[in-house]
């Protein structure tokens, strides 16, 4: 454990992963006793998987029962500490990637990020896209703003409304979002739905979306200022391939990883300057339009994605709202789901479709079709629209 705990100090540190380290040894001296009474089998060459493998231990591999109550105080920072850390150790391979390595690293975290859920949430938005605001249902409205409710069936919204940045903290936010949305509808219309956003574009939003916040909060004793975290939600998921979305959390870690001065959540110019402007400096955001269907889905929401380069444990997938409501319904017990969590993370492709296939009422006909449903699930459509189109087609 010692040579474990002392690795980093032999690795090539970035500033950001150094000033981690240390403030990491801190909590590490409180807890070294019970640190060095875990056996450590796995020695990573990199920051981020030490972060990683530090972090099973803290979480599975130390002894919480010889803990003292002050001790775990310490440990859930420590904790903190290294998600941070390995949040930032991947975030610097995001300024680096060539679009392939891009491609490749969004899909080895398509599991533990729920990726399939969070393309599921930017394609129903975007079927949304020609309906004013004011045209929309009022659940559909806060898929665009990012608040999910338990009116939100889940055999409609197959998907957690609150990937990427949740809302449902801006109070005011979403009060005004209900009573004006033909506002809102005015500031995102300089937002245009394809080519590069300009910076004047930019700007004219910003100008119109505080416009909405000054008008309102001027009858009031405590006004509120514009917040930044909802306006880049209603970014991102009008052009997921021009901003990122973030929240107060996101902030801090975004800025960290990708070596940028911290913002808070009403620097409008900070988060298009730094943090946009640092994103469209990067090799996989100037690639070129893929012409492989499944790349270009990625290529078509590449900047919303960075979410992918944070630190995610195997429970982050399975906190979904989407998955709370389904299994709710559904009747699933806590106990029997968690115990089959780890199977449905290691299904494949091959898996998913016999497992839908095997369903009572598929005719035949579908089933003899398995490979042509591979070939398309493997594309990335999901193998109940596959299924659903050839019942279309041969039925």
């Amino acid at each position: 454990m010692k040579k474990f705990l002392s690795s980093p100090a032999t690795m090539a540190l970035s500033d950001v992963e150094n000033s981690h380290y240390q403030k990491a040894l801190t909590y590490i001296s409180e807890l070294s006793l019970n640190l060095m009474a875990v056996k450590v089998t796995n020695y990573p060459e990199d920051f981020y998987g030490w972060c990683v493998e530090l972090l099973e231990i803290c979480k599975k591999g130390i002894n919480r029962d010889l803990l003292d109550d002050e001790q775990f105080k310490p440990l859930e920072k420590l904790i903190v500490v290294l998600e941070i850390g390995a949040s930032a150790s991947q975030l610097k391979m995001a300024r680096l990637a060539p679009w392939p390595i891009f491609v490749d690293f969004i899909e080895q975290q398509a599991a533990l990020h729920a990726l399939e859920e969070r393309l599921s949430l930017l394609d129903y938005v975007r079927g949304l896209e020609q309906t004013p605001l004011g045209e929309m249902t009022e659940l559909d409205r806060l898929v665009f703003a990012g608040k999910h409710t338990n009116k939100h069936i889940h055999t409609i919204y197959n998907f957690d409304i609150e990937w990427f940045a949740p809302t449902k903290g801006a109070k005011v936010f979403h009060t005004l979002f209900t009573e004006q949305p033909g506002a809102f509808d005015t500031a995102l219309s300089f937002i245009p739905l394809s080519g590069d956003v300009t910076p004047a574009q930019y700007q004219k939003f910003v100008v119109a979306y505080k416009k909405i916040f000054s008008t309102y909060t001027k009858t009031k004793v405590n006004g509120e200022k514009a917040p930044l975290a909802p306006a880049s939600r209603l970014l991102a998921l009008r052009r997921p391939d021009q901003f990122i979305a973030v929240t107060n959390a996101k902030v801090d870690i975004l800025c960290q990883g990708l070596g940028i001065p911290k913002f808070n959540n009403y620097d409008f110019e900070s988060y298009w300057q730094d943090l946009i402007g640092t994103m469209r400096t990067f090799a996989w955001w100037h690639q070129r339009a893929p012409s492989d269907e499944r790349e270009c889905k990625l290529w078509n929401t590449r900047a919303i994605l960075v979410d992918l380069f944070l630190y995610a444990d195997q429970d982050v997938a399975f906190k979904s709202n989407y998955l709370r409501i389904r299994d709710k319904k559904l009747g699933t017990s806590v106990s029997s789901f968690k115990s089959s969590r780890r199977v449905r993370v290691k299904l494949t492709i091959e898996e998913i479709v016999d497992e839908a296939l095997a369903e009572s009422e598929i005719p035949e006909y579908i089933r003899n079709k398995r490979s042509t449903i591979i070939i398309e699930v493997k594309k990335g459509k999901k193998v109940e629209h596959v299924i659903k189109l050839m019942r279309a087609i041969f039925g």
